[in-house]
């Protein structure tokens, strides 16, 4: 058999290894590593990889260590950490809750507007819907909300992170992004390409993001007006309204300043990411001490919690690079070529099934993982087909967050699964986010539909 196929079906198998070993329960890192190099090995012995093309791995990593738009990375994640662990965040939900409370649905529309808030904050999924499950669901349960319109509200809400900026996978996916547009761009001999940057990304999530916000609230408002009884209205006290003013001032004047001068000088380009996300991470800092929160102990579980997550993410990042370097020299990247070409329906049929892949790819791995093994084989193809870099990540975001709510094996289900109270069966938060995953399609084709929502405003912020 020619040396080419050998290595073409080596490559395919592999990818299918790397998912079974990850269903083992193997460390991601190591399962992307390992597997790769187990694979490698074979197609060295039948003459399809040579092993010396390992020797760039070095240089990748270097490569990563000294990237500066990568420093953005920790910084949000301790900005995140820090409201998180401080109070802020809990004290930011209580008063959007007393704030709307009063009105059918007013609960709901809050946890979505908080879920918001954090997600521009935050940018991290597990601790928003933890939060939020502890804080909102308990009130949601006490006001008479429907379980399943409860636990929906909150599992969608929480994964705004993902696609609001400044989410952490938005900044990776626009590093790589970048790269591969440069490449392809070269490769088709235009040698000035219009750069892209996180900063498009960025912008580019912005409107989508606000869109998925708007959908999430009409459904919570469609409820309320047809089901009253599934969301009712919270009863405050005298005294809360009272305090409700002074709250809004001391609780959620001062957030949403720093949201806006961290997303502000992104999209204003005032600050590139990483100079906005230190503005954050000193913001936070100062927000705790202002509350006179800020202790010793506290920035020690915040530093170890934030090297922690980064640590994650970037030894994924190391895995999958030999993951890439193996594939792409046994010839897997010309296997998905000649497939995704030979698709129906040209662009769109490959756009849609890459989507497609991803989506179904979000049942078993994590959104890290995703990125790291399915961008660097498909975006090359899909933008060689003249597919707009800044739309394409931004609706792979989409499709990410998709798969956070899609049962069984959504993740933010397993996280409000572990903080919701015994009378709230799995059933009831498997069925209460069908309606969010539904609205989540529709504003993925929305997008396919209208690509202006991703590159209308990158195009005005950034020329």
């Amino acid at each position: 058999m020619d040396t080419v196929v050998i290595g073409e079906v080596l490559a395919l198998l592999m990818f299918f290894g790397i998912i079974g070993v990850l269903l083992l329960g193997y460390p991601v890192a190591f399962a992307l590593a390992g597997t790769s190099l187990f694979f490698g090995m074979i197609g060295w012995s039948l003459g399809a990889f040579d092993p010396s093309n390992l020797s760039g791995i070095a240089q990748r990593y270097t490569g990563l260590m000294v990237n500066e738009v990568l420093v953005a990375v920790p910084l949000f994640i301790f900005m995140g950490v820090m409201l998180e662990r401080s109070g802020i965040a809990e004290k930011l939900l209580v008063t959007m809750g007393r704030l709307f409370g009063t009105l059918r649905g007013g609960l709901g529309l809050s946890v979505v507007l908080v879920g918001a808030l954090l997600a521009a904050s935050t940018g991290i999924v597990g601790a928003t819907v933890v939060t939020m499950g502890l804080l909102s669901l308990p009130a949601m349960l006490r006001a008479g909300y429907n379980p399943k319109m409860a636990t929906g509200v909150i599992c969608a809400s929480g994964t705004l992170g993902q696609i609001i900026p400044p989410s952490t996978v938005l900044i990776f996916m626009g590093d790589m992004l970048a790269g591969i547009n440069a490449q392809v761009q070269m490769a088709k001999g235009n040698f000035a390409p219009t750069p892209v940057s996180v900063g498009d990304l960025f912008a580019g999530a912005f409107i989508p993001g606000l869109v998925l916000v708007g959908l999430y609230m009409g459904w919570v408002a469609f409820k309320a007006i047809t089901d009253p009884s599934s969301c009712p209205a919270l009863e405050v006290t005298s005294e809360q309204r009272r305090q409700l003013l002074r709250d809004v001032l001391v609780s959620l004047l001062p957030p949403m300043i720093l949201i806006v001068a961290v997303l502000g000088s992104i999209l204003g380009g005032i600050a590139t990411p990483t100079e906005s996300a230190s503005v954050g991470a000193v913001g936070a800092i100062l927000l705790t001490a202002l509350r006179s929160r800020l202790r010793l102990r506290l920035m020690q579980e915040v530093m170890l919690s934030t090297a922690t997550i980064t640590c994650m993410i970037f030894v994924i990042i190391l895995g999958a690079s030999v993951f890439s370097v193996v594939f792409r020299m046994m010839g897997g990247d010309n296997l998905v070529e000649e497939f995704l070409h030979g698709l129906p329906g040209g662009v769109v049929g490959a756009v849609l099934f890459v989507m497609l892949l991803m989506f179904v790819l979000g049942f078993i791995l994590d959104t890290f993982e995703i990125i790291f093994i399915v961008i660097p084989i498909t975006a090359p193809i899909l933008l060689a087909m003249d597919v707009s870099p800044v739309w394409l990540g931004v609706m792979v975001g989409l499709n990410l967050q998709t798969s956070f709510l899609t049962p069984p094996f959504g993740f933010s289900l397993f996280y409000l699964r572990g903080v919701a109270p015994p009378q709230v069966s799995t059933g009831q938060i498997y069925r209460g986010v069908i309606p969010f995953v539904a609205l989540q399609v529709s504003a993925m084709a929305m997008l396919l539909a209208f690509p202006q929502l991703a590159t209308w405003l990158p195009g005005v912020v950034f020329g």
